[in-house]
């Protein structure tokens, strides 16, 4: 089934047409019954470790002990009783990619969930064993009465993906500089710590997957309470202005429960328009004084049309297609073009935001939405100007540049990031791709698909951000009523877009009965159906209605 890419923000650059890696799940295979031995170990040393220089290069290394080793390349092995690190080094060779190999039996009837390289995109499913599916960074096993977990630990130094067929599981270190082989030279690169967390039996599953993400990142952001207010962008869709932004944080303001701490005003993309922001300093201040705190979206790599490009990116991270929402952007791992990063990020910070919503860096930095991805995250053929350190690194040094601009006081709320790469980094992250004013079926597929498997992120890696909850006129009040409902109760971030001539005393109401059920930081447990479908809807407490009597929109628009 295709996904509808109408009217995101990426339409409002230019116009594109993608289609979904994985449609709704079909089938539901019965599950294998529980015992002890669904629990793979894979924290023992592996069966087989082989290295590539491109994949078209395979260099088969030979174990010694806890080593790997073959022309200049040793991978080595530290397992502990929780965890075991991979340690990488290549001195004579550009490596791309360490395939490791467990063999094992695998049982049937489990069920297997993984997650995405960045936003999820309506994709993410429960499905039985499928050998060629990538899971990028940790995937889950349930057996029907134990949820069990597996992955590598937050801030890797490869980009890391799984597969499950029924031989035995494979991890799959990406250590690529750009699309080419990385040159550590004489350095050694902790390339993954592989963990995991054995389920208990009747243990409730998405508990399990959240302890099990908390076992991923040891050290996530403190906690910032409670997250709720205003996003201009499913309403004007970046033809906003001053005047609607101030209206905006009046109206979060008097949404939220008496007593309740203060709602945040984001502005979004469209406010470089000096006409109708000719302040944007003056502007926090305004928004502060009608009791919201002041937010702001940033596009931090791109770089003006006139910049030189000694300080670009390469145009050949597209391949042969590039993409219509591309724009010059900066390469990081150039000190100068850095430095023009870091100028616009303290403007903000000079300006006095309390949160800043930052966009668009994994496309900027490798050329492809998640969607595309697959098991390679860029195309090949191309480097940065630093060609000693991995994607992964590159990405994570980037994000601790962002946090070092913004100080620790700013709350940062990533967008098309890396979760597992931003996570004890940022505060919020944007779990899914975007919702919509316009089409509810966006809004379902995305929204509700990554609210209801990356919840157990939230409070884990970070506060869990499923896009806004749009009111408009162009979107049936019944659906919108529904999402808004299933946001505030799953204790994520609540963003509202509300277009006011959609505003009426029914909406309201709605709209301040959330904020009051955000206020307390409620959690869901795992909804009935939540193994068989997308969009789950029996939810504990709780009865959702997502396709209503017409059903799901199949058609591209």
């Amino acid at each position: 089934m295709p996904v509808d890419l109408l009217l995101t923000r990426r339409s409002f650059l230019g116009k594109a047409a993608a289609s979904s890696l994985l449609g709704a799940v079909s089938g539901v295979p019965a599950f294998a019954s529980a015992k002890s031995s669904s629990f793979f170990d894979l924290l023992r040393l592996p069966d087989r470790v082989t290295a590539y220089a491109g994949l078209e290069r395979r260099i088969d290394l030979a174990r010694s002990g806890a080593r790997w080793t073959a022309q200049g390349v040793e991978v080595e092995f530290a397992p502990d009783p929780v965890r075991m690190a991979i340690l990488l080094s290549a001195p004579g060779a550009a490596l791309t990619h360490v395939h490791v190999r467990w063999s094992l039996s695998v049982d049937p009837g489990l069920r297997f969930l993984g997650d995405h390289w960045e936003r999820s995109y309506g994709d993410l499913a429960w499905r039985s064993i499928t050998p060629e599916r990538v899971m990028p960074w940790y995937f889950a096993a349930y057996d029907g009465s134990a949820l069990h977990g597996y992955g590598v630990a937050t801030g890797a130094g490869a980009m890391c993906f799984w597969q499950v067929d029924p031989e035995g599981i494979s991890l799959w270190l990406d250590v690529s500089n750009g699309g080419s082989g990385v040159e550590l030279g004489d350095r050694r690169l902790p390339a993954a710590t592989v963990v995991a967390r054995k389920g208990e039996s009747g243990e409730d599953a998405l508990a399990a997957l959240r302890a099990f993400c908390g076992v991923m990142c040891a050290k996530p952001r403190p906690s910032p309470g409670v997250i709720y207010g205003t996003n201009d962008w499913y309403y004007a869709y970046g033809k906003s202005s001053r005047e609607l932004i101030l209206e905006d944080a009046e109206m979060a303001a008097a949404l939220c429960p008496r007593g309740g701490p203060r709602p945040f005003t984001v502005i979004d993309d469209g406010w470089t328009n000096k006409e109708k922001f000719p302040d944007m300093g003056r502007l926090a201040e305004e928004i502060r004084e009608r009791g919201a705190r002041p937010g702001i979206w940033i596009r931090p790599l791109i770089a003006p049309q006139e910049t030189s490009s000694a300080l670009l990116m390469p145009e050949a991270r597209f391949g042969e297609r590039k993409g219509r929402f591309a724009e010059l952007a900066y390469d990081p791992t150039i000190p100068d073009a850095l430095e023009a990063v870091r100028v616009k990020l303290r403007q903000l910070k000079d300006w006095n935001y309390d949160m800043v919503k930052h966009d668009f860096s994994t496309y900027d930095l490798l050329g492809q939405w998640g969607f595309e991805m697959g098991a390679s995250p860029t195309q090949p053929g191309w480097h940065f100007h630093d060609r000693s350190r991995t994607n992964a690194e590159i990405i994570s040094d980037f994000y601790r540049e962002i946090r070092a601009a913004l100080g620790e006081k700013t709350l940062i709320l990533g967008c098309n990031t890396v979760g597992q790469l931003g996570a004890g980094i940022f505060d919020l992250s944007r779990t899914g791709d975007d919702t919509s004013g316009k089409l509810w079926e966006r809004t379902r597929r995305m929204g509700v698909n990554t609210v209801a498997f990356r919840l157990p992120q939230h409070g884990s890696f970070f506060v869990a951000d499923g896009d806004c909850v749009a009111v408009t006129q162009a979107v049936a009040w019944r659906e919108t009523s529904e999402w808004l409902k299933f946001v505030a109760a799953s204790g994520t971030a609540l963003f509202v877009s509300v277009e006011k001539s959609a505003m009426g005393p029914e909406q309201k109401r709605a709209l301040a009965d959330a904020f009051a059920l955000a206020a307390a930081l409620p959690t869901l447990k795992t909804a009935e159906d939540w193994f068989e479908s997308t969009t789950p809807e029996r939810w504990p407490g709780n009865k959702f209605d997502w396709c209503g009597v017409d059903g799901a929109w199949a058609f591209s628009v």
